[in-house]
């Protein structure tokens, strides 16, 4: 095969070749799908020695029956390495599967009969029916490099495989040294480390055999195109190719979140994601460094509280539901029972926690732990049958903490004078904002790390209630786009929220005209890209907030001075103290008080106290025209009549106008289909009947997909008024309107 021909699979899945990462220089002979648009490398034979030309190369089987690759001298460039060959008559055909195969050609119908396949020899990408793992009969690893950077398929700084000790385990590492990610052992249908969910599109499996210790996939529809990858920055995405956008897109990435960090929270702590304070000590264990720890910096771990009383009474606690600890200093034996591990444990005074090694089956087999324990996380409930029992002492067997705790859910406690002192004593300098709750100032932690401080004031709108209400909502949810709690202070009256500080600040001081910011920089600097950024932002966190948190989620609140920027421009939602939670189908709920901020308030909210999470939509939709116009609903003039923002965008709509909505400071060159369909989502948003308006769910279809057809919006509500004393509350005198200011 010269170096302008091809081999296509019969199937036409996968094509062999010669390419350029960046369409000249550098050519490698690789495999691609050849089934879609994109061109996706998935193999790469000769990827540290590249040739120049490839009109001077080719691809042949030679004397002795081996795959090589020469170039115009016959100088071989790459090779299969397979040597002995007793059969020269070999054939090197690339299946569907896309495994390039070297066999004889009387014999090639199994995997059995192969003489080399490039599926033996993966580069930083995994295909249905792959092998992950080790071939003992051979000592073949078979793992996967990540490129040198996205253009240059050399090798990279990453690598992912199995490790064989104790439990396989595979391991994502960086130089082939320092540990990024530990995936735990396999759970039957998972690796317990992980914390993804299996896909219906694939169906994995684990072998552990004598001969073999490997890990596979393979897809439940053969129409589906997946792969995963391992990426030059070092992130395993498993991907997913859309015929309907003709894109890939990426299911699930390992790291994943904070917890992935091995060794997060140092040693004898377990990580915990959905925990404001994600890492905290083990039962009978306290921080090692309590100032660093204190100011959330963890990696010292902690130590024992108490000294050891081997030989004298302990015991053990029972930690449900998560990755067990990486295996350092450990002791293995599969045919124990549990209550054989345990005294097996009980009787060696180095013995610091014990599991089971059959996890998938009988509960069977002991696993021992000396030493510090490191690497843990808390899992899903529903998805990790792994329990580890934590040696403690007597003084501890009757203190218990629950990682699955309930509503009472502990937050870091900030010391009052360590908070004044990061603030500069709550210098004015220092002051950022003040909303409904009180003032909000910028201050720094011992560490370096900056933070933003909620401060209850005595005479704030917001009382102990919202406090408690901001706090326990924000514990439990995680999302890059809302903000992060990082712990709170309460100190006789003092109450305090301690967030991650946003150096953007919010939303409004970007989008708003000049006139009301002064802000001429910050409302020329967000381009129509940014602003896009924003909405998609925006958009996800209320759908987390709405169908995928653990709780469901209200917010009653949301407007541009509610969404915070940080140093990349990404939203984050912000002030839950007017949030609600509902229960699983309760989605519509009527309140006496009414709560939010005039503008972004649904009709059904402020005049009948109904509130739902279509009231979130309507105030997205409110938000939504206000970044694509910079203007502010409750301030918008118009000398030709008297709509409001959400009248003035309805009348150009019907007029075929809505183009003239477009913020005048907006660059000269953007896409203006795209803006146009994000004004018409904006107006499907704000329609005035709740059941008319789109599910967050289905605004996110609308905003990924550019070709899928929208619904023409109907009737809006508050569209023609410019100030809230136009609208009729006829309600008893017990309802009361609770506007919130943004900090």
């Amino acid at each position: 095969m010269n170096g302008n021909q091809t081999l296509i699979s019969d199937g036409g899945t996968f094509e062999l070749g010669f390419f350029s990462p960046r369409n000249s220089g550098p050519v490698y002979l690789g495999i691609w799908f050849h089934n879609i648009p994109t061109r996706t490398v998935v193999w790469v034979a000769n990827r540290d020695s590249p040739v120049n030309d490839s009109s001077s190369v080719a691809l042949k089987i030679g004397n002795d029956g081996d795959l090589v690759l020469v170039d115009g001298t016959e100088r071989i460039i790459w090779s299969s390495g397979i040597a002995n060959i007793t059969s020269k008559d070999t054939v090197v055909p690339l299946l569907d599967s896309g495994n390039l195969v070297l066999g004889d050609q009387g014999s090639i119908s199994s995997s059995d009969d192969y003489l080399w396949q490039s599926f033996d020899h993966p580069t930083n990408t995994l295909l249905a029916g792959m092998k992950l793992g080790w071939d003992l009969r051979v000592s073949l690893d078979r793992y996967l490099t990540s490129w040198k950077r996205e253009d240059d398929p050399s090798l990279g700084d990453f690598t992912y495989g199995f490790e064989l000790e104790g439990l396989p385990q595979k391991f994502l590492r960086k130089y082939n040294s320092k540990v990024i990610q530990r995936s735990g052992p396999w759970e039957g249908t998972r690796f317990s480390g992980l914390g993804m969910s299996s896909l219906s599109t694939i169906r994995p499996s684990f072998v552990q055999t004598p001969d073999e210790v490997y890990y596979t996939y393979n897809v439940s529809n053969k129409s589906t195109i997946t792969r995963t990858v391992l990426s030059h920055t070092g992130s395993l995405q498993r991907c997913l190719w859309s015929d309907q956008n003709l894109e890939w897109s990426v299911t699930y990435s390992i790291p994943n979140d904070a917890c992935d960090e091995y060794g997060k929270c140092g040693p004898n702590a377990i990580c915990t994601i959905n925990s404001p304070r994600i890492c905290s000590c083990l039962t009978g264990y306290i921080p090692k460094s309590p100032l660093d720890w204190s100011a959330l910096g963890w990696s010292e771990g902690c130590v024992k509280k108490n000294p050891s009383s081997c030989p004298g009474k302990e015991g053990f606690r029972k930690l449900k539901g998560v990755k067990v600890p990486d295996m350092l200093q450990f002791w293995i034996n599969t045919s124990m029972s549990l209550k054989e591990c345990r005294d097996k444990c009980l009787s060696n005074c180095s013995c610091s926690a014990y599991s089971v090694t059959d996890i998938e089956g009988r509960g069977s087999g002991c696993l021992i732990w000396y030493g510090d324990l490191i690497d843990m996380r808390q899992l899903n409930e529903f998805s990790s049958n792994q329990n580890v029992f934590i040696r403690v002492t007597a003084s501890d067997l009757g203190r218990h903490v629950d990682v699955h705790s309930g509503d009472d859910i502990e937050l870091p406690m900030l010391n009052f004078v360590a908070i004044a002192k990061a603030t500069d004593n709550f210098s004015y300098l220092n002051k950022i904002g003040e909303g409904g709750f009180g003032p909000v100032y910028r201050g720094q932690l011992p560490n370096g790390k900056e933070i933003a401080v909620k401060r209850l004031s005595e005479n704030s709108r917001q009382g102990s209630d919202e406090f408690k209400n901001e706090a326990l909502f924000i514990a439990r949810l995680q999302h890059r786009n809302l903000v992060k709690l990082l712990g709170c202070c309460i100190d006789g009256e003092e109450r305090m929220l301690i967030y991650e500080y946003m150096p953007n600040g919010s939303l409004n001081s970007y989008i708003f005209d000049t006139l009301l910011t002064g802000n001429v920089t910050a409302a020329n600097s967000l381009v129509w890209r940014r602003r896009f950024d924003i909405i998609v932002g925006v958009a996800r966190g209320l759908l987390y907030l709405h169908r995928d948190s653990r709780l469901r989620i209200i917010h009653r609140d949301l407007k541009a001075s509610n969404v915070l920027l940080d140093s990349e421009m990404n939203p984050k939602i912000s002030d839950f103290g007017m949030a609600r939670a509902v229960g699983g189908d309760q989605m519509l709920e009527k309140t006496m008080r009414v709560v939010g901020t005039y503008g972004y308030m649904s009709p059904e909210n402020a005049i009948d106290g109904i509130f739902s999470t279509k009231s979130d939509v309507f105030s997205f939709g409110v938000l939504v025209l206000e970044i694509i116009s910079g203007r502010k609903n409750r301030a918008f003039r118009h000398p030709d009549h008297n709509f409001n923002l959400l009248g003035h965008p309805w009348k150009l709509w019907l007029e075929g106008k809505a183009f003239e909505l477009i913020d005048e400071k907006m660059e000269d060159s953007f896409a203006v289909s795209e803006v146009m369909r994000c004004i018409q989502i904006g107006l499907l948003c704000v329609q005035r009947h709740p059941e008319d308006r789109p599910s967050m769910a289905s605004v996110i279809l609308m905003l990924d997909s550019q070709s899928a057809m929208l619904p023409q919006p109907k009737q809006l509500g508050f569209f023609d008024e410019r100030n809230h004393e136009d609208v009729d509350y006829s309600l008893s005198n017990e309802m009361t309107i609770t506007q919130i200011e943004g900090r």
